[in-house]
């Protein structure tokens, strides 16, 4: 559901496409759903890298000559939604540098847990930083390194980094991808056979950039791997010891669209589960089950199969509404929620509804949704979330509110209900979330939902810090 938990970003790469810059247009336009602050693309002709970003959707800051100026086989590409740094245009990524190793580029998908002691320690060696994110104290790392080559370099800075990490590199010459050794966040690679017999690489965050450039979807990149590619093709190599995997699991409640495939799951199959057992955990006798678009839908769908009690799409989201707007000078009740979704009355009138939503963190929004379908007519409201209670915030690339604001870490499931004003209240058991996602080998990370983080957090009284600053 919008406003509650915010996406982080979504990198995408190519090497060996005539139409590199172009086809990591496309890319970006499919990840769009990970980040609307800003987006950017850094493109080589094999000799000069080439940068442009910007605030905004994709769509608007990469027009034909945009991309008409960033030309080359080779290039990588990010869209933007901080967690960590400030929404300004310096942070927007990809990050570029000339040092030593050539000319580079990189961009990143995570949170990096210890980036502020990393960099505190480099400005007191007398590097001078520009922008507040993370990602650019991977630069430096790298820029700094006694390794005579990038490779080296980047193996080197990696393994000093802690947290959550799927990064994209531009060279002059090649592209490398690397991802963290638990594999909190997602990246998938690909490939496409061009006219002639040449392949071409792509590398992204979800598998629905492929699908949009006709790429062929091969696997994950795996946790603690380095991916380069160049001249003489793929070489894939372990940089850092096998650790336990960390699968971040929202990504399947709630982050990732529909039609992807992430970690190598189909997200829609394990949403119409979360429903199912939403269903079993927590039936109720009702008239009809409605979805709090979009995220909510398959999950609807899911309880709406098993429970047999008929979907129905009686809240219609305005896809168009914009970062901005303005509002009314005379005050209207609950108007932000009201320019995003409006209910269908004649289907609420005089029912009995279940509200399935994908997530419940702070309850304000849930109860402003709960006041309007009530308001258009529902006799009762039951609302089901697809997920556990949200209990504790996440340090590895979600935006999530301080333990203060999360409404689940502070009130029982009863006075949640309350507060939301539903008849009754639900959540999927944390049993039922791991039975959704078939995590029969424990590789998802589950710490938002449990309070325990699978990485040592040395740092955790600065994290707390700043995600009391960013809320």
């Amino acid at each position: 559901m919008f406003d509650k938990f915010h996406d982080e970003c979504g990198v995408f790469a190519i090497y060996g496409h005539p139409e590199a810059a172009n086809l990591t247009y496309l890319g970006l336009y499919a990840l769009q759903h990970r980040g609307q602050e800003s987006a950017g693309i850094a493109s080589s002709d094999g000799h000069h890298i080439r940068n442009h970003k910007s605030m905004g959707h994709v769509a608007d800051i990469f027009t034909p000559e945009v991309l008409g100026s960033l030309p080359g086989e080779l290039a990588i590409g990010h869209t933007r939604y901080s967690t960590a740094g400030d929404t300004v245009l310096l942070n927007a990524q990809p990050f570029s540098v000339a040092c030593n190793k050539g000319q580079v580029a990189v961009a990143h998908n995570g949170n990096i847990t210890n980036a502020g002691e990393l960099r505190r320690d480099l400005e007191r060696e007398g590097s001078i930083f520009q922008a507040s994110s993370d990602t650019e104290v991977i630069l430096h790392l790298v820029a700094r390194s006694r390794e005579r080559t990038l490779p080296g370099a980047l193996r080197e800075a990696l393994l000093q980094l802690e947290g959550a990490f799927s990064l994209v590199f531009l060279a002059e010459d090649r592209i490398i991808i690397a991802r963290d050794p638990h594999g909190f966040r997602p990246l998938a690679f690909g490939q496409m056979e061009l006219s002639g017999g040449s392949i071409c690489y792509v590398f992204a965050s979800e598998t629905c950039a492929f699908d949009l450039i006709n790429a062929v979807y091969l696997g994950d990149v795996e946790p603690g791997e380095m991916v380069i590619v160049g001249k003489d093709g793929m070489t894939r190599e372990r940089y850092a010891p096998v650790r336990a995997h960390a699968h971040c699991v929202f990504e399947h409640v709630y982050f990732s669209r529909p039609d992807s495939f992430v970690f190598g799951r189909a997200v829609e199959e394990s949403r119409e589960q979360l429903g199912r057992l939403l269903s079993l955990e927590h039936p109720v006798d009702a008239d009809i089950v409605v979805p709090v678009p979009d995220s909510g839908v398959a999950a609807a769908l899911g309880y709406s199969s098993e429970s047999g009690i008929p979907f129905r799409q009686a809240l219609i989201r305005n896809h168009y509404v914009g970062r901005t707007f303005i509002e009314p000078s005379q005050a209207i009740r609950d108007f932000g929620v009201k320019l995003k979704l409006n209910p269908v009355r004649h289907l609420l009138e005089g029912k009995r509804v279940i509200l399935v939503d994908d997530s419940l963190v702070r309850g304000t929004t849930s109860r402003k949704i709960v006041r309007m379908v009530r308001g258009a007519g529902a006799r009762e409201v039951h609302l089901r979330i697809s997920c556990p209670p949200t209990i504790s915030p996440c340090f590895y690339g979600v935006d999530t509110p301080s333990v203060a604001e999360l409404i689940a870490a502070n009130n029982t499931v009863e006075e949640t209900r309350r507060f939301v004003e539903a008849d009754s209240l639900g959540y999927l058991s944390l049993g039922g979330l791991r039975e959704s996602v078939a995590d029969r080998n424990h590789d998802y990370c589950y710490a938002c939902y449990t309070g325990n983080y699978p990485t040592e957090l040395v740092n955790i009284q600065e994290l707390m810090g700043a995600k009391d600053r960013r809320t």
